[in-house]
């Protein structure tokens, strides 16, 4: 990492590599070209407006989860007809406004939001596609915070209450039911769990093929997961395996399409946290590298006990032989980015990278303690 192009910026701030961002959508578009699969990306990963546009200027469809990322969505150039509105609270607000820009689908989260969605599009006189999200019940073997197709997960709709829901959509004349979506969890690095989640949407076709009623398309949710731990090393998830299993394993009659919503595994590894250290402290049995970057900045280790790889890139090159636990300025015990690490030998005004944060990290920072939010620096 070039530390020169940081000169001048003030700290902390997320650097976003384009270049490997457009290499990443480059490997996702030659994995799916020639095939019923269509990708759309979870702007709740990040929001960047130019990475938006970057992901948009590809074709590429949005999923969002809120009216504003609707809006976002719309202003950095996705189609309308391309953006896909899930989540399990939508407001009144956001369902008129995603009505009145004409998006592709609503996703229906429960039983209750099909009466809502219905009343909501009949005040409009409009009809709208929609695709109801089903709890698979299948464990993605990730982080409690992050598995959303357990049974006992607040997402999505119950498989054995599936047939009052689709008779509700299909008694609605401004409802159009176009598909079935699913979301089994976040950061997943194995591909049991996808093919598991296919074999179950097979099994509801089959059903509801006998009972006279076909699906537009299938989404599959995302979740593919990067490599936190060497991200040089594998900057570019393996798409090529994840989409095989989806596209092999999932039997789709013709016509049909079946949907994807990556977000991290677009731009999780493009992104880095650049933070300064401003003292290192030295304790009687430990000592502290203490960086003006904090869990305000990257919640995802206190919040996940997530770990991010940590380099100072000030001392590139050198043995990496000192331990030092790395924390931040925040007034919390949990503002730790990682204990015992291994750096060069560090000192006061060193830049530090905590890597792979370009998903859910600038997205999910706030103000705490009164502090301003990171910079950007896209490059």
């Amino acid at each position: 990492m070039n530390t020169r192009i940081f000169e001048g910026v003030k700290t902390p701030f997320y650097y976003y590599d384009k270049e490997l961002l457009e290499r990443t959508l480059d490997a996702i578009e030659a994995c799916t070209a020639g095939t019923p699969m269509k990708v759309h990306y979870a702007i709740k990963a990040n929001s960047e407006p130019e990475i938006l546009r970057i992901i948009s200027a590809r074709g590429f469809g949005a999923d969002c989860v809120s009216g504003n990322e609707i809006k976002a969505a719309i202003k950095c150039g996705f189609r309308p007809e391309n953006i896909y509105y899930a989540g399990v609270g939508k407001t009144d607000d956001e369902i008129l406004t995603g009505i009145d820009f004409g998006i592709g689908c609503f996703n229906i989260e429960s039983i209750e939001e099909i009466d809502i969605l219905s009343e909501l599009a009949a005040k409009r006189g409009k009809k709208v596609t929609v695709a109801l999200r089903v709890n698979p019940n299948i464990d993605a073997h990730t982080h409690e915070y992050i598995t959303t197709g357990l049974k006992e997960n607040k997402f999505g709709i119950d498989m054995r209450v599936l047939d009052e829901g689709i008779k509700k959509v299909k008694e609605s004349e401004y409802l159009d039911l176009g598909g079935l979506h699913f979301h089994i969890g976040s950061q997943i690095t194995i591909n049991e769990p996808f093919k598991i989640l296919c074999e179950r949407i097979n099994d509801l076709k089959a059903k509801y093929r006998l009972e006279g009623i076909e699906f537009r398309f299938f989404n599959v949710g995302g979740g593919l997961g990067i490599d936190y731990d060497n991200p040089d090393e594998n900057p570019i998830p393996d798409f090529a395996s994840y989409f095989d299993t989806i596209l092999s394993d999932l039997h789709l009659d013709q016509g049909q399409e079946v949907h994807c919503e990556l977000g991290r595994a677009i731009v999780g590894q493009c992104g880095s946290l650049i933070s300064k250290v401003v003292l290192v402290k030295k304790g009687l049995e430990k000592s502290f590298v203490i960086i003006d970057a904090g869990m305000s900045d990257l919640i995802r280790p206190a919040l996940y006990g997530a770990h991010h790889k940590i380099e100072n890139i000030s001392e590139a090159g050198k043995a990496a032989d000192k331990v030092y636990d790395v924390v931040g300025p925040i007034c919390e015990s949990s503002d730790v980015f990682g204990k015992d690490e291994l750096l060069p030998d560090t000192k006061r005004g060193d830049l530090i990278a905590l890597r792979s944060a370009g998903a859910y990290g600038s997205a999910m920072s706030s103000g705490y303690n009164m502090r301003d939010l990171p910079g950007h620096l896209i490059r």
